[in-house]
């Protein structure tokens, strides 16, 4: 996989170029490595292209019946979100158990030991170094790759999960809080209760067309992972926030939506926009992560100042500095008569965490705060409330909506 140009124009370029495999073509080999995919992930990851124009853009190519397996794809990261987001304690407790297994790092030499051989490809098992080195090289794996990487990880290795689950949040360039874990927990067995993925040698060799059969060398059934969490039954979603027409607002741009000028506020009502570089405060992400992440937001400013729209400033530094920058900025706004800012609301994860208190802040200082949603989220969230198989028939419907 090359290295993705983080910016608007190369996602439509690349939505564009894949529309003609968006079908059948898609359908039928997209379980294959390399097959057939569509490169978007980290487009869609930070919205710099949405799920919405990349489901719009195919159904004008391709009938749903020809097109399903690939609009699912595009429909589970949003059914993940919406599956945490209405059950936010099992990203704390993921966070809990990371830093209980940090701490036995630095105390158990052959724990560490293990971790560190799995990190840096050096198992003696030829397929996960092999996908371990493009990991770290790339910043990208192929969907079934993950499966595989995760089971061996897990069942064969015998290596907790959310240490699989932090080292690919830390190494994809698509790495999304709730796509990851929850699918982590999906192969372990904790998220269908009883239902563990165990990865085979014979599907190893079939999908990579021979380039790897690791037989006798992975486990072929185990009991699930054990844990002291039940799934909690799912809360209602935060209400949703919408601008008010007429009301004078300051954008607030994190990495989690890049797209400002599609969040139905008229440019009109935009006094200015803030892109704020939470990277730095984002624990151990890799030189590829941080540099997508920072040329995203980068080539974000400079799109919007090309497209007619004022005072646009990229803050960066530690996230203390940026709050006093965003107060001090605010306060030159203020003058003008803004005391309102509107920001796409984090999902459940470090972006939500970091930027809650900026936000808290900015509430106890007189400023409204909007949390948006996109109408996308609001229509696919709800129905985010058991299994994905539930979810998926609400999918075609849902979509008559925006085609």
């Amino acid at each position: 996989m090359t290295r993705p140009q983080p910016t608007r124009e190369e996602g439509l370029r690349r939505l564009g170029g894949f529309l003609p495999f968006a079908g059948r073509d898609y359908a039928e080999r997209r379980n294959h490595v390399p097959g057939t995919v569509s490169g978007l992930s980290p487009y869609v990851r930070h919205r710099l292209i949405t799920e919405e124009e990349i489901a719009c853009a195919v159904l004008q190519r391709h009938p749903y019946e020809a097109a399903e397996k690939f609009l699912q794809e595009v429909c589970w990261r949003t059914y993940w979100k919406g599956w945490l987001e209405m059950r936010p304690e099992i990203w704390l407790h993921y966070r809990e158990d990371l830093e209980a297994l940090r701490e036995r790092l630095e105390t158990e030499t052959d724990f560490l030991g293990q971790v560190q051989a799995a990190e840096s490809g050096e198992t003696g098992m030829e397929c996960l170094d092999d996908w371990v080195k493009e990991l770290r090289e790339t910043g990208y794996l192929h969907n079934h790759v993950r499966m595989w990487f995760a089971s061996i990880w897990i069942h064969t290795l015998r290596l907790p999960w959310q240490l699989g689950a932090d080292f690919f949040l830390r190494h994809l360039l698509d790495g999304d809080a709730a796509s990851n874990t929850l699918s982590w927990r999906w192969v372990c067995g904790l998220q269908t209760p009883g239902k563990v993925y165990v990865a085979s040698a014979e599907n190893i060799e079939r999908y990579t067309e021979g380039r790897y059969a690791p037989f006798g060398l992975l486990v072929t059934e185990t009991p699930p992972i054990p844990t002291d969490h039940s799934i909690p039954k799912p809360q209602l979603l935060p209400a949703r926030e919408t601008h008010v027409p007429g009301e004078k607002t300051v954008l607030l741009v994190t990495e989690e939506d890049l797209y400002p000028e599609s969040w139905c506020v008229p440019r009109a009502d935009v006094s200015g926009v803030i892109l704020i570089d939470t990277a730095d405060a984002t624990a151990r992400i890799s030189s590829n992560v941080m540099t997508f992440k920072r040329e995203a937001l980068e080539s974000t400013k400079e799109r919007l100042v090309a497209s007619g729209y004022s005072s646009v400033t990229l803050l960066s530094g530690t996230m203390e500095t940026q709050r006093e920058n965003v107060s001090r900025l605010l306060q030159g706004h203020h003058v003008g008569g803004t005391t309102t800012v509107s920001m796409m609301g984090a999902t459940v994860g470090p972006t939500r965490q970091i930027m809650d208190p900026l936000l808290s802040l900015l509430k106890q200082e007189g400023v409204a705060v909007r949390r948006l949603r996109r109408d996308w989220d609001d229509a696919l969230w709800p129905h985010a409330t058991h299994g994905f198989f539930r979810f998926k028939e609400q999918i075609p419907i849902v979509l008559r909506q925006f085609v």
